[in-house]
């Protein structure tokens, strides 16, 4: 744990861990860069859809993954720099309004994928102030691993529109690495959906 402006907020492995567990057959989308190396270390699955190259796009695809799957739970990870760049996916997903989707964003206040430059959520924009004025049925930020743990069960337990930001400390682990190549990725999330390879 790190401790930043008087806070101490949890590493992003951790926080990935424990959204992840008992996930039941959850789909997860990830977000560009370090939230795919955390979903992939807390456990590859055939349910994971890692996004690469496409940043700002993590929650539009979970919005069209959540209107297709009307029955499954969809979580997008994805960070805030990536979130801050689809800022705009946010008025869309909530006029559409599924319930089965969870927005997390995992909040260090850096883009960390391009040499950890301050981003606009480490200069005090709240992003989960933008989903609450969205009218997100759920909206909040959170700094513990107990509240979490609350958002895990929330998750498995209502059905509603989320979005939580998570506070985490700019701690950067090893990468993960999950497949790259595309196609397989989308072949083996289309498989298990049920739907032939194309």
């Amino acid at each position: 744990m790190e401790q930043l402006n008087k806070k101490i907020f949890p590493n992003r492995r951790s926080v990935v861990g424990k959204l992840l567990k008992e996930r039941q057959d959850m789909l997860v989308v990830t977000g560009l860069g370090s939230s795919t190396y955390d979903v992939y270390a807390a456990g590859d699955h055939n349910n994971n859809f890692y996004l690469w190259g496409a940043m700002g796009s993590a929650a539009t695809v979970g919005l069209g993954l959540a209107n297709s799957q009307p029955t499954r739970k969809v979580l997008v990870i994805t960070g805030d720099g990536e979130m801050l760049m689809g800022i705009g996916a946010l008025a869309t997903i909530a006029v559409q309004r599924p319930t089965n989707l969870t927005i997390v964003v995992l909040d260090n206040g850096h883009y960390g994928e391009t040499g950890m430059q301050q981003s606009h959520a480490g200069k005090g924009i709240q992003l989960d102030r933008i989903a609450h004025a969205c009218e997100f049925d759920y909206s909040v930020q959170l700094t513990t691993l107990e509240e979490i743990e609350s958002l895990r069960q929330h998750i498995h337990s209502n059905e509603s529109l989320n979005f939580a930001v998570i506070k985490i400390s700019t701690e950067n682990p090893p990468r993960t690495m999950p497949s790259r190549d595309g196609v397989h990725i989308k072949n083996r999330f289309r498989i298990s959906l049920g739907f032939p390879p194309n």
